[in-house]
């Protein structure tokens, strides 16, 4: 008889915020969840916006890992949560010592921001990325960036390690080893040894030039060659990776009583977020799936007999298995979605955060309440504006690449731009264009896709601004002149994680048995407005073409890190 008193939990770490999902194993039900916002990030702590420099404190991690599994473990008997998974954003690795021990941890480099994860969108390594893409070329061995898209990026691993190692010293005699947070967070749990630890599958293949062909990572002599100082380092990585679903130990003595949790909980290998959020979307061969939050990652998933010897160009990688396992997963996205449009409401509110607290009109307690509101309802206020406008009658046109372009064809060194402002531009036209050109982004990704004999069958949309914007999700399925279906779960990755946890606690067989028990299905379809379509697929033509110009205007930042590695 099965036991239907099965229940497992769902870790996802995001760039703001970590949240735990408790998830009936055999239901779907989603029972809990919990979030915790990360303290000193929300402070801005060990960043540096002007460098593009964005770490982050392993006590953030820590401490919302106790927060949020203490608080959804306490809604079932113990004994019946049989598994744990953790999803994170990436690439985020950070230095390790000889015991696991993430570096900033360590006496001496608490607050030394190199000890500590780097975030995804950390692109101080423009330079680091620049002398991997040239020497992969030309070193006279294996082009070690054919899996992954052919370009390599510096929000990826080597490129930060690399730049890392070049600027600190102390950094770089004390990191016995590197890992992705999302393997860091599972090597805690279980307190497994180091050099037998299994590492995460989709991690290693789409960041680190991890693949089978030439034996698992990039070989000692082309990272010597890289940096000098990696030498040795390849000996204390790791040579096999291991799936999503596997199991990756169960819980140490220390962390079952820290959590409420038992030692028989397994532990599943870790993943990242965008491919978990991909499991719980229900993707299959030929979706893409679009989590769609501060950035996006697009997934696809295709069959490895279909695909062959296939090489998509320009994309994040194409990895045996990063998503579901026995499937070739395929990964691209957009380094600014939400986050383009944060932007902008910063830019706009920068007169409330400014003068408010300097006015001598209201009481403190007034201008509290006062800047809450406004800042509750500025986003809301933008999109009633912005949606009343005929996108004929608005010449303004903007780009999405305020951090940089991810895919096609990775370069961080780009900026965004707004042409066609006129006197009567004014924030709801701008705030429109941004929304558009989010969009147009998106629709350059899914012809690189097709182009490269990738078909996309259907589109479906998770993550927050699925979730929360219909302005831009209706823009998208116009743009894209293609539904959007939007899954129904408010916390995808967690969901996604959970079901990879099942399957590493022997509860489903499968990660596709998993995702039809455990799926939540979907809340919505957003379809083409045929007299939208016309007008975006023209307004489409001309954002090709202001990309193209600023490209080649922007070409100058990029051949100066080049410059810059050649020279160093």
């Amino acid at each position: 008889m099965t036991d239907h008193h099965a229940y497992v939990i769902g870790l996802d770490y995001g760039t703001d915020s970590v949240r735990a999902l408790l998830v009936n194993a055999h239901t779907g039900d989603e029972v809990a969840q919990a979030v915790h916002y990360y303290p000193r990030w929300k402070q801005g702590a060990y960043c540096n916006l002007q460098k593009n420099q964005f770490r982050q404190h392993p006590l953030d991690y820590i401490e919302g890992l106790e927060a949020t599994v203490r608080q959804v473990a306490q809604q079932v008997p113990a004994a019946q949560i049989k598994g744990i998974a953790i999803d994170t954003t990436g690439s985020t690795p950070g230095a390790v010592n000889e015991q696991g021990v993430a570096l900033a941890l360590t006496p001496g480099f608490e607050e030394n921001p190199n000890a500590m994860f780097v975030l995804w969108k950390d692109h101080t390594a423009l330079a680091e990325a620049a002398e991997v893409n040239d020497k992969a070329r030309t070193w006279g061995g294996p082009d070690y960036t054919q899996f992954e898209g052919g370009i390599y990026s510096s929000e990826w691993f080597w490129a930060k390690i690399a730049h890392v190692v070049r600027e600190d010293e102390a950094v770089a005699q004390a990191a016995y080893s590197w890992m992705e947070h999302c393997d860091w967070m599972t090597l805690l749990l279980t307190g497994q040894d180091l050099a037998t630890f299994k590492r995460s599958r989709c991690a290693a293949g789409h960041k680190a030039m991890w693949h089978e062909s030439w034996g698992g990572l990039p070989s000692e002599e082309f990272l010597t060659l890289l940096e000098p100082k990696l030498a040795g380092l390849r000996n204390r990585l790791f040579e096999e990776t291991y799936t999503a679903d596997q199991v990756a130990g169960t819980l140490s003595a220390e962390w079952a009583e820290r959590l409420g949790l038992t030692t028989d909980t397994v532990v599943a290998v870790g993943s990242f977020d965008a491919h978990a959020g991909a499991v719980a979307g229900e993707i299959e061969a030929y979706s893409m799936v679009k989590v769609m939050g501060t950035s996006t990652c697009d997934i696809v998933v295709a069959p490895i007999a279909e695909v062959g010897d296939k090489l998509v160009q320009g994309i994040c990688g194409q990895v045996d298995g990063s998503v579901i396992p026995g499937m070739l997963g395929l990964e691209a996205g957009q380094s600014a979605f939400g986050d383009l449009l944060a932007w902008f409401t910063q830019i706009i509110d920068w007169p409330l955060r400014t003068m408010l607290p300097k006015s001598t009109v209201i009481s403190p307690e007034q201008l509290q309440a006062l800047r809450e509101e406004l800042r509750g309802n500025l986003i809301v206020e933008l999109t009633a504006a912005a949606e009343k406008i005929d996108p004929e009658e608005s010449a303004v046109l903007a780009l999405d690449w305020v951090n940089g372009r991810r895919t096609p064809d990775a370069n961080q060194a780009l900026k965004g731009a707004i042409m066609g402002l006129t006197m009567g531009s004014g924030a709801p036209q701008v705030f429109r264009a941004l929304v558009e050109a989010i969009c147009y982004g998106s629709k350059q990704i899914v012809e690189r896709f097709e182009s490269e004999g990738i078909a996309i069958k259907q589109v479906i949309g998770i993550g927050g601004v699925a979730k929360k914007s219909r302005f831009a999700m209706q823009t998208l399925a116009d743009v894209l002149d293609r539904p959007i279906k939007i899954a129904t779960s408010e916390q995808a990755p967690a969901l996604g994680a959970a079901m990879y946890a099942a399957v590493a606690a022997g509860i489903h067989s499968d990660v596709l048995t998993a995702q039809r028990a455990m799926g939540s299905g979907f809340a919505e379809t957003y379809t083409p407005q045929p007299d939208r379509v016309a007008d975006y697929a023209a307004r489409y033509k001309k954002y090709q073409a202001f990309g193209k110009f600023v490209e080649t205007a922007t070409l100058g930042d990029k051949q100066a890190a080049e410059v810059a590695v050649a020279t160093a």
